[in-house]
């Protein structure tokens, strides 16, 4: 599916949108045509209703129409607040006089409603689409996958290496991209996932060779060895050492490559802590510019008994 619904604040800055919010007669315009638009959220006043900044034209947001819910929910004071400072998509609904000064009423639910509306119709297992990370926690990522709408992205699905928390992989307001996991339409909710986007075990052991030394990140510890990443699909195991810990960064030398076990053999040279460093650069290995829906993915190199796979 080619999604026209994008992340809030990707569409801030197009031209058409700094067109359609310059004056009130592009504000008509958009709400004759029915189009999304967006602006910055300026202030939240004490009846939880948003005032977004449209330069002459005064943008106000009813509470109720800050964000989609469903039926007999209401909107949730967090929900509001925390749109001040940042983007929020709209459609005009309305345009009224008030003091002297033009004032467009904005709908944030009605935005989030249509893309809500066209993801449960369109969107597939499989399809490839833009998100951003907005809040991280132990079990997950959430990610916005258009218009504001929330979508988990649980820590499993994350990458092929195991990591602790999100915050080893992503950072909050990095755009990033996901494949659509299931499509919950009882509930309207969607889950994704983005593990199959980083490439296939033999894509990612390419990059390295036997008696290479590299570095990795030190991802888990057991008893019978420590697996280091050495890119986010793609680990290798060493010999247990005392004095390493979890989120070490560590110098290891390739000792093999073994496609048909899909392992790994390294030797750990060195360890020091990396908690200063920021989250690994991620490679891609799908390019999202011409491939927009992938049905399995095989991360299991050929000949290899044990098959680690996704089917969507």
């Amino acid at each position: 599916m080619q999604n026209q619904y994008l992340p809030e604040g990707l569409l801030l800055t197009t031209a058409q949108n700094r067109e359609a919010i310059a004056s009130q007669a592009g504000l008509e315009r958009a709400m004759a045509q029915g189009r999304i638009l967006e602006a910055p959220a300026a202030l939240c006043d004490s009846d939880m209703n948003l005032y977004v900044d449209l330069g002459n034209v005064r943008g106000y947001m009813p509470r109720e129409e800050v964000a989609y819910c469903r039926a007999g929910e209401e909107v949730k004071q967090i929900a509001v607040i925390t749109r001040v400072g940042k983007p929020v998509c709209f459609k005009v609904i309305g345009m009224r006089e008030e003091r002297g000064m033009p004032t467009a009423i904005l709908s944030r639910r009605a935005a989030q409603l249509e893309c809500r509306t066209a993801f449960l119709a369109d969107l597939i297992p499989g399809d490839i689409i833009r998100a951003k990370v907005t809040h991280l926690e132990q079990f997950g990522a959430f990610v916005d996958i258009g218009c504001g709408i929330p979508s988990l992205l649980t820590v499993d699905c994350i990458s092929v290496s195991r990591i602790s928390h999100p915050a080893d992989r992503f950072t909050v307001g990095e755009h990033i991209p996901v494949v659509i996991r299931s499509i919950d339409r009882e509930n309207d909710r969607i889950f994704v996932t983005h593990r199959e986007l980083l490439g296939t075990w033999e894509e990612n052991a390419a990059a390295f060779s036997p008696t290479e030394t590299v570095s990795g990140i030190v991802r888990s510890i057991e008893d019978y060895g420590i697996f280091v990443e050495l890119a986010p699909n793609l680990a290798g195991l060493a010999e247990v050492k005392p004095h390493v810990h979890v989120g070490d960064v560590a110098s290891v030398y390739i000792k093999s490559i073994i496609p048909s076990r899909m392992k790994i053999k390294l030797v750990l040279i060195d360890a020091c802590p990396g908690t200063a460093l920021p989250p690994p650069t991620r490679k891609y290995f799908i390019d999202q510019s011409c491939v927009t829906h992938i049905d399995r993915w095989l991360y299991s190199p050929p000949g290899c008994a044990k098959i680690i796979e996704t089917v969507f």
